[in-house]
Formats: C-alpha cells, structure tokens, sequence
C-alpha cells in the first residue's frame, strides 16, 4: 500500500481565527496594524517603518530592532500614564518644580522641595504645610510637587479649601457627604490650596475635619496657607476645632515657609522700572 504524500495545509495560527490575515499571504504592513490595534501598540503602529528603516540603515540585529521598538512603546505609555495622572488631578495651570525661581526666595531650600518630588512621604501619609503671604510661591510649590507625584505614580487631587467644603455641604444636602469623603479619602495626595483665605463657620471647619480625620496618618494632605499656624483661628472660629485641626496638619509634618515678600509684586515692580528706563 503506497502512502499519500498530500500534506495538511499550513495552519494560518490564531491570527486567522482573530480576524488577522494569515502570516504568509499577508502584506506585512497590513498584518503588523491589524496586530498593533489588536493589542493597543499604539506607538509600535505608528512607528515600526521608521524604526525598520533605522535598523536597516545601521544594520542592527533584529534583536536590537525589537528591543529599540518595545522601548519606544515602553517610555510613551509611561509619558500618557502621567500626562492622565496629572490631568486627573485637575490643577488649575500647569506648575513645575522646574521653573520655580529658588534663587528669588531663599527661604525655600531646593534639597527639601526636591525630597517631597518623590513618593516617599505620601507612601508614608505625612503632611506638607506651605506657609506664607502671598506671591511667594506656595502654590506654585503645591502644584508643582502635586504634579511630581502624579507623574511618579501617584493618586493625586487638588482643590482649593473653599471649593471642598462647598462640595462637602452639596453632599451632606444631598446625603452623599460619605460617598464624597470617601472619594477624597483614596487619593494618595490631597491638595488643598488657599486654606484660611475664606473666614469657615462652625459646619464647614467640621466638615473639613472629616476629610482630615479620614485621612490621617494614612494618606498624605498638603495645604498652602496664608496665615501663620497662630491665626488660623481666625479662620477656624471654633477654637477646639481649630486646635485639632493644626494638630492633624501638623503631626510629623514637613513645614515650609515661603516668607513676606512677594515675588509676584517684586517682579511687576522690576518689569515697571526697566520699560519707564
């Protein structure tokens, strides 16, 4: 009995059955944008030919034109992971530790700023404190760290002390005050900017003492303040209230005085000076 020597087609592998041209009849381009969008390799998509034509050039191994690629994918993914986190956190403008002027205010050392730009104290719930007038940059420091944070990994949320206690009287109007000192409770860092601009009555300083006490010890808050610890009183009315609060705000804080001067209004007065010269 004489065998057959008809041999089973090729199998087309799990390409075909995902809807993907099979391997051997396919135009390469084709096949390799049908399996990017597959798997969300948005940038390999985009970018595979340049890549390609740069290895052919330098004649690199295939190994290293693999490897040049999924690096590229790699560090993109990373860079839209933190422009999302950032995003998320709903900074008013964008601030960077980068461009905050330390040689205009000496009373900000840039190795401390430069510690709180990684995860180390948030992962620890410490609390940040920015005193100071202002115009001397506690916000820009706020944000600036807040964004730090975001772009290492970190649940980051701003907001400014009026606006979360808005929020926190919508919300026990509306019987959601639990769901929404939850929300605030699970972010790794809370921003609260401009505490103690705005005089708070009795209910809004309890209210904003829930969110403290949600957090403490086990998520980080930083706040920028214009006051002096001594006159948050007359913020706080309640003066029990207000000593719990500088209490939680200050356990095993770190505490940064920005100082006096502003340097908003020095730097308009110089700009005045140099055009009327």
């Amino acid at each position: 009995m004489t065998q057959s020597t008809t041999q089973a087609p090729a199998s087309r592998g799990s390409w075909a059955s995902s809807g993907l041209p099979g391997q051997r009849q396919a135009d390469p381009a084709v096949a390799i944008d049908s399996a990017c969008r597959m798997l969300g390799l948005t940038t390999i998509r985009g970018r595979w030919e340049e890549f390609a034509g740069q290895a052919l050039r330098e004649h690199s191994s295939y190994a290293d034109f693999l490897a040049e690629l999924l690096e590229s994918e790699c560090e993109d993914r990373d860079e839209r992971r933190k422009a999302r986190r950032v995003k998320e956190a709903g900074f008013p403008r964008s601030k960077r530790i980068e461009d905050f002027k330390f040689e205009k205010n000496p009373n900000v050392s840039p190795a401390v700023v430069n510690t709180l730009t990684t995860m180390g104290w948030v992962q620890a719930g410490q609390p940040l404190c920015l005193i100071g007038d202002s115009g001397t940059g506690k916000s820009h420091l706020l944000i600036g760290i807040g964004t730090a944070i975001a772009e290492a990994g970190g649940r980051v949320r701003y907001t400014t002390a009026a606006n979360l206690v808005n929020e926190l009287a919508e919300a026990a109007d509306d019987k959601q005050l639990g769901r929404t000192i939850k929300k605030y409770g699970r972010v790794d860092l809370l921003c609260l900017d401009e505490l103690g601009y705005v005089k708070l009555d009795r209910h809004g300083a309890e209210l904003l003492f829930q969110i403290f006490t949600e957090r403490e010890e086990r998520h980080a808050i930083a706040i920028a303040s214009n006051r002096p610890f001594v006159e948050w009183d007359e913020t706080f009315t309640d003066k029990r209230l207000c000593q719990a609060i500088v209490d939680r705000l200050t356990f095993e804080a770190h505490i940064i005085e920005t100082g006096t001067e502003s340097y908003r209004l020095a730097s308009t007065t110089a700009k005045r000076k140099a055009a009327a010269a």
